[in-house]
């Protein structure tokens, strides 16, 4: 919990705690990058308020290689959020690829697994682009929730490079079925030309 829930669960000012943690009085306290202080609580305190309730799995999704540096900042992000929350962390994963790309083998296998309780992600479109109700509708059905940290709108850019790639996806789709079917008709010719 950050140091000013701390201080007040104690019923003393932050000022008398920020002076603890200075001086070391505060053992279990952690000052994150960020310049937040995390007190982490006891560990008999711990399991009974983390306990199988609040194991979570992070999931983090950039569009391509050149936003790999986003990738990893994101993750630093919502592993921060998720020790502040005072959660259990069991995975982080890291993938890369389109928001509308159904075949991610890293979120497919995180969702298969079944050793959390939260999946946690930065904006809902990380998940997916479309669907992502279903996806948070069955995960509830298997007794899990999705946390989503950010609801705002995300970066209209990559939004439209994920519509690009539906329409280039739709496009190699219908030119291969011409060109399939524009071979089809040359084979049958000469099958009958053969005849």
């Amino acid at each position: 919990m950050k140091l000013s829930q701390w201080a007040k669960k104690l019923g003393i000012s932050y000022r008398t705690a920020w002076r603890m943690y200075q001086n070391g009085q505060i053992p279990n306290a952690v000052k994150l990058p960020t310049g937040s202080i995390i007190v982490l609580e006891d560990e008999c305190e711990n399991k009974s308020m983390v306990g199988e309730n609040n194991t979570v799995a992070i999931y983090c999704r950039v569009l391509d290689n050149a936003s790999k540096d986003n990738l990893e900042r994101q993750a630093e992000r919502l592993k921060e959020y998720a020790i502040a929350r005072g959660y259990q962390i069991k995975h982080i994963v890291k993938e890369i690829g389109s928001g509308v790309n159904d075949a991610r083998p890293k979120l497919m296998k995180l969702l298969n697994q079944s050793d959390y309780k939260i999946l946690l992600l930065e904006h809902k479109d990380r998940l997916t682009r479309f669907g992502f109700n279903y996806i948070k509708s069955w995960l509830e059905n298997t007794g899990r929730k999705v946390e989503v940290v950010n609801e705002a709108d995300d970066d209209k850019t990559d939004l439209m490079q994920d519509l690009v790639s539906i329409i280039h996806s739709f496009s190699a789709k219908l030119y291969g079925l011409r060109r399939a079917k524009k071979k089809a008709e040359e084979i049958v010719k000469v099958i009958q030309n053969d005849e």
